[in-house]
């Protein structure tokens, strides 16, 4: 049999920018019935809204840019060992806009989620919204997947469809894509947090492995 999840599940979560899905999280993390906190808020660059919100929360925060260190190897092993530190559960990426390295993925390979504003594998990269706009699909929506050494390559979690409407400009289209993301993030780390989860191939299962550790 295997162990029962840790409740609640300890979140690290990892920003570049403003935070509103963390935000989200937090706030769904003070319902006790949801299965996770945040116990710690990394981010890639200094004066982020996002670090700004973990610290009047009274998370604990680092910031590790880039630039600081002598390459991109260096950062990613650096990383590993700050978000170590906090001996997460899950780790999030909510708009964490650098890609994480092998010494990150060796540690948290399998545990750590990020979102795409698109239905991969459709549009990857940095402009999936207006990819997607160009392209004339009807409609597009956010993906949730576990991280791998790709660009929104990872095991798909989950995803919500979005409807391009008629007059749709890319900020229009990204802002009702960002929307459905953050309630599909929320909804899902929960459901991950409280019933566990591991890969199979590419299929994402809940529940732990069955095999004995």
């Amino acid at each position: 049999m295997p162990p029962s999840p840790r409740t609640p599940a300890r979140l690290v979560v990892l920003v570049s920018g403003s935070g509103t899905n963390l935000q989200a999280l937090i706030d769904a993390s003070t319902s006790p019935d949801y299965g996770a906190e945040v116990v710690a808020v990394g981010a890639d660059r200094d004066g982020t809204g996002g670090v700004a919100r973990a610290e009047r929360h009274g998370i604990p925060t680092f910031v590790l840019p880039v630039p600081d260190f002598a390459d991109r190897a260096s950062w990613d092993a650096a990383l590993a060992e700050a978000v170590a530190a906090y001996d997460p559960d899950i780790v999030v990426l909510a708009g964490f806009m650098k890609l994480t390295g092998p010494a990150f993925l060796a540690r948290f390979g399998g545990r750590t989620l990020n979102t795409h504003p698109a239905l991969s594998p459709a549009f990857p990269g940095m402009h999936g919204p207006r990819d997607a706009l160009a392209y004339g699909v009807k409609v597009t929506g956010a993906t949730l997947f576990v991280v791998d050494e790709g660009v929104d390559t990872g095991p798909i979690v989950a995803q919500v469809a979005v409807p391009v409407l008629d007059g749709d400009d890319e900020a229009a289209l990204h802002e009702r894509i960002k929307s459905s993301e953050r309630a599909m993030l929320v909804d899902w780390v929960g459901t991950l947090a409280r019933e566990d989860f591991h890969l199979d191939d590419r299929a994402v299962r809940l529940g732990g492995e069955s095999h004995d550790h």
